[in-house]
């Protein structure tokens, strides 16, 4: 009798855990999608298809979201914070670390843009680290824009700051390149580790755009932006905050912003 009850308890604590969104196939919970408009659709972790989403649906690493012509989603990460998408855009949840004043989380922007505003509390440390086909963008409590494309890459930093590098991939391949033509260059494949992220000076003089490889991180400040191309090469400088303030995408985080303060 205790050994049927025990079991009832467990199925009962389970079926509570899975209503509560904190079991699932794929992982750990990144969020919710609080504000899905037009056609949006999330494809689960290990699944082959697509469905729409509905207001407050979970999400969790693995899956991937994608936003139709016109279309547009917000993103409330587990803990605070907040990951919008622009139309046309499709962002893969990576992985969630969610602790009392720690709080990690990465995601892939495949194509699009995103928004992202995560505000660390007294004491607490927040990053979210977001990757596209040419970049990595790691920030601690600041708001910043991305947009991904796979010949280049553009973050913008509207508040606090953000460590930008040249996306693992691009790295890899211009350390393979290098390892082909020089003299005695031992083969094999090169290592690269994504550490913790380092403040370093960004080049205080370049000749031209793109002509400067980003090799390590850099942090970019607020009124700053950064292009970061498929070879690695860059082009840092102020942008217009004029003629971004006119997109509306930023007029539409904006409003958002001011509505939750």
């Amino acid at each position: 009798m205790l050994k049927i009850l025990s079991r009832l308890t467990f199925l009962s604590l389970l079926l509570i855990m899975i209503f509560m969104g904190e079991v699932h196939s794929a992982g750990k919970q990144f969020g919710k999608i609080s504000l899905p408009l037009g056609k949006v659709e999330i494809q689960s972790s290990g699944s082959d298809s697509w469905e729409k989403v509905k207001p407050n649906r979970p999400v969790f690493e693995g899956d991937i979201i994608r936003t139709a012509a016109k279309s547009r989603a917000e993103i409330t990460l587990k803990g605070g914070g907040k990951i919008r998408l622009g139309e046309k855009s499709e962002l893969e949840l990576n992985e969630a670390n969610v602790k009392p004043m720690t709080k990690n989380f990465k995601a892939k922007l495949k194509k699009g843009n995103v928004f992202v505003s995560a505000k660390a509390a007294f004491g607490e440390k927040k990053n979210v680290q977001l990757r596209t086909p040419t970049a990595v963008a790691a920030i601690r409590g600041t708001k910043y824009r991305a947009k991904a494309g796979d010949d280049e890459s553009e973050v913008l930093v509207y508040n606090g700051k953000v460590d930008v590098n040249a996306a693992k991939n691009v790295i890899d391949e211009r350390q393979e390149k290098r390892k082909t033509f020089a003299p005695g260059a031992p083969t094999g494949k090169p290592k690269f580790t994504l550490g913790p992220v380092t403040e370093t000076k960004a080049p205080t003089q370049v000749s031209g755009p793109y002509e400067v490889t980003l090799e390590e991180w850099v942090t970019l400040a607020e009124g700053m932006q950064i292009n970061v191309r498929k070879d690695g090469k860059f082009h840092m400088f102020e942008f217009d905050k004029s003629k971004d303030g006119d997109l509306e995408f930023v007029q539409w985080n904006k409003e958002l912003d001011a509505a939750g303060e």
